[in-house]
């Protein structure tokens, strides 16, 4: 991806146009992964699950400044990083390659029997009630159907900043 990630939101009301267009500034937590630079405050760690390129470095952008982001792009990688960058906050989508979202969710879980829990927020395409039953059932504490709406998933991450390790 050449120069820093624009984030939009479009308007299903108004048939595609934009609500905001906003090109976000240079961040001190821009490259990935970000967690191993020296900071005087640490930010949450937030892992981004998506097999959407587009969408995760969108989420990314999102959080640039506020939270250190790793993304993954299958249901393996999510594992491998939960397990090494230990989030506070796991965005997952649930139609992943390898390992679909919600068995990553309940394998969260299980490794979290006896250490700090993520807030597990699915981001995902799925919005059946049987999508979220399942979501709920799987561990995920919140479901966010895409297009994303920025403002209902600022106000869940910062719902979550008490949480963060």
């Amino acid at each position: 991806m050449i120069g820093r990630p624009t984030i939009s939101q479009i308007d299903p009301k108004t048939k595609g146009r934009r609500l905001f267009r906003h090109t976000m500034p240079p961040s001190e937590n821009d490259e990935q992964p970000s967690h191993d630079k020296p900071s005087s405050r640490r930010l949450p760690h937030v892992l981004v699950v998506d097999d959407n390129e587009d969408s995760a470095e969108m989420l990314r952008a999102l959080l640039a400044g506020r939270y250190t982001t790793r993304i993954a792009s299958d249901g393996e990688a999510a594992l491998v990083a939960a397990a090494e960058f230990q989030p506070a906050i796991v965005l997952l989508d649930l139609g992943l390659p390898k390992i679909d979202g919600y068995e990553v969710a309940r394998r969260i879980r299980a490794a979290e029997a006896e250490g700090p829990r993520a807030m597990i927020i699915a981001v995902t395409g799925f919005g059946r009630d049987e999508d979220r039953r399942r979501s709920r059932e799987a561990g995920f504490d919140h479901h966010i159907v895409k297009p994303v709406d920025t403002m209902q998933l600022i106000s869940l991450l910062e719902a979550a900043a008490p949480l963060s390790r």
